[in-house]
């Protein structure tokens, strides 16, 4: 059979788009944070995952404008030789201070992080236990440790009673990685991380967090899931992007200093990888001293969430509780959800569609989440919208 015929053979994308419904790829024209341009109108954004509203912040943008312009527009190399400009070094330094740990390493994406973790520690003969909804970054770092030879285990999500089975069952003189969202793209829950050291040092295994949804959102001034518990000297290493709180692109992982030279010194994802862009790290290092100086974003980041949640809730809609920035809505069948997306986004709000296999049947959902920056009339806006389209389609009373 020729290897492009599976190709030939994908249709479903297709007949979503014959259909009108189709709700990925829609190019953004112009982007203020809160409201977007999409097809040249203006449109309420509930959907990103610009949690703080930063990208369009003076601050940041100016802080890009600036690195272009004493750096150029790339590094033309790796970290390992010559990709690492003085703007990388203070961004670790910076970084490292405000994770009160001892070192943090940048990569070029978030993604690409967790390639540079797992299967450049979790070697032949040792184990990676990771929960069944990590993100795909996780699994893909995951299998290719497998594909290394280390041992692959998975737990039920968040089932800290199967996490410490699956423990059990490992010998004890083998090495061991836990590997978790803290907070869980998808849904929004957050990990129950205090059970999950305490089986850690039960079974003397390591524990790395994914905060990428967490960073800026939970914990003591925005620092993630280990602060939220008040446990973050008891997390050996916290990754994470700066995709979205931070405002820019590339990843980052927060460890021991030891640790982090061992990753520099072995990581494919790093060594072969040309570094983060000048423009990326200025931007993610004005966010961050927009981050400490202005706690004021994170809080109202997470009370604008609770009053989504809030609002759902009384219209009658079904929701996955949550403390973060992620209100997810059940609206069940793949097709309904198609058609409550176009619905939105004909009247001006632009949400996500999660629909099988990307969650299990009879689970699809608009995944909606929100920034710091929404203002009540567009919180509300998008509450008149989902209790009139939920009546018109009988999802709600």
């Amino acid at each position: 059979m020729d290897l492009f015929q599976k190709c030939f053979d994908f249709t479903r994308a297709d007949e979503v788009k014959e259909s009108g419904l189709y709700p990925y790829f829609r190019p953004i024209e112009e982007n203020e944070g809160p409201v977007v341009q999409i097809e040249g109108k203006k449109m309420i954004m509930a959907g990103s995952n610009n949690y703080l509203g930063l990208t369009a912040h003076p601050k940041v943008k100016e802080a890009a404008i600036k690195a272009v312009e004493k750096y150029g527009t790339g590094c033309s190399g790796s970290r390992y030789l010559t990709g690492t400009l003085d703007l990388h070094i203070e961004l670790e330094k910076r970084m490292a201070k405000f994770f009160e740990t001892e070192s943090v390493l940048l990569f070029s994406t978030g993604y690409q992080t967790a390639q540079g973790i797992i299967p450049t520690l979790v070697q032949k003969g040792e184990y990676v236990i990771s929960d069944k909804d990590n993100h795909a970054c996780i699994v893909a770092a995951d299998l290719m440790a497998k594909g290394a030879f280390a041992e692959f285990k998975r737990y039920k999500h968040n089932d800290m009673d199967d996490l410490e089975a699956v423990l059990s069952r490992i010998p004890k003189d083998k090495g061991k990685l836990i590997v978790t969202d803290g907070v869980f793209s998808t849904t929004g829950e957050i990990v129950n991380l205090p059970r999950m050291v305490e089986l850690a040092k039960q079974f003397q295994a390591r524990v790395l967090v994914d905060d990428a949804h967490a960073v800026g959102v939970i914990g003591k001034g925005g620092r993630g899931t280990g602060s939220h518990f008040g446990i973050m000297d008891q997390v050996d290493i916290t990754m994470g992007t700066f995709s979205k709180t931070f405002a820019s692109l590339g990843g980052f992982v927060a460890a021991s200093e030891r640790v982090n030279n061992y990753i520099k010194h072995h990581a494919p994802a790093l060594i072969f990888s040309a570094s983060p862009t000048p423009a990326s790290v200025a931007a993610a290092m004005a966010a961050l001293e927009l981050l400490e100086a202005e706690p004021w974003r994170a809080e109202r980041l997470v009370s604008n969430a609770d009053h989504m949640r809030e609002g759902f809730k009384k219209l009658g809609f079904t929701i996955i509780e949550g403390q973060t920035g992620i209100v997810p809505v059940i609206i069940g069948d793949d097709e309904r959800t198609f058609i409550f997306w176009r619905k939105l986004f004909d009247a001006g709000v632009f949400t996500n569609a999660f629909i099988s296999p990307g969650v299990p049947p009879g689970m699809a959902m608009l995944r909606t989440s929100y920034m710091s920056t929404h203002e009540m009339e567009h919180l509300d806006r998008i509450l008149e919208l989902f209790g009139e389209i939920g009546k018109e389609l009988k999802i709600i009373n």
